[in-house]
């Protein structure tokens, strides 16, 4: 599959009502390589681990399952594997290594190392810029070429609750999204009534 058509379906994936039918197919193909693959092909164990922590703290644990129980830190190095390009992984890689930065700067610890109250603080602030970042970019919804967003928690947000959503705890404990096709119902035949010829 090219790489567009993959990014464009996971950009319909948190609207899973409104997504074309061929994306359950290229979700199941990528949870297929998820659970084949027992370590991450592009980010290391430290890399890893601060994604799943940032995951999991945009989607904790509650009565519904968390980012880290669906596997997004696995989807994310999926995607950054096999569907980003060179210029994309870079740019994710280089903001995962300023999460690091801004909490050694701030509370002197990587952000896995940081208390759950610093990593709040952490990505309040990178939401914060994200907003200032972004938030100029934001218009009414029109058809256009689909994108990875510039700013790194927007990438990471975006691959995260794609991730959740589509992934079969989001969709259906978080979404009650039930896959059901629709019903044929066909036209009763009639006979057909012959009129008697006219002379």
């Amino acid at each position: 599959m090219r790489r567009r058509e993959v990014l464009r379906l996971l950009a319909t994936g948190s609207l899973l009502q409104l997504a074309p039918p061929n994306l359950f197919a290229v979700l199941r193909e990528a949870r297929g390589l998820i659970q084949s693959q027992t370590l991450p092909r592009t980010l290391n164990a430290h890399q890893h681990a601060t994604v799943k922590a940032m995951a999991e703290m945009i989607i904790p644990r509650t009565d519904t399952p968390g980012a880290s129980d669906v596997g997004v830190a696995e989807f994310v190095d999926l995607i950054l594997t096999e569907w980003y390009e060179e210029g994309e992984r870079t740019r994710f890689l280089s903001g995962l290594a300023e999460v690091d930065s801004r909490g050694q700067t701030v509370f002197g610890n990587d952000f896995v190392d940081c208390s759950p109250l610093q990593q709040s603080d952490i990505l309040m602030a990178l939401g914060e810029k994200m907003v200032e970042e972004v938030g100029e970019q934001l218009r009414p919804m029109r058809r256009r070429d689909v994108s990875t967003p510039a700013n790194f928690y927007a990438m990471l947000r975006h691959l995260t609750l794609t991730a959740y959503y589509t992934s079969e705890a989001g969709a259906t404990d978080e979404l009650h999204f039930e896959i059901i096709p629709g019903s044929y119902q066909g036209c009763p035949a009639e006979p057909i009534k012959e009129e008697p010829e006219q002379r």
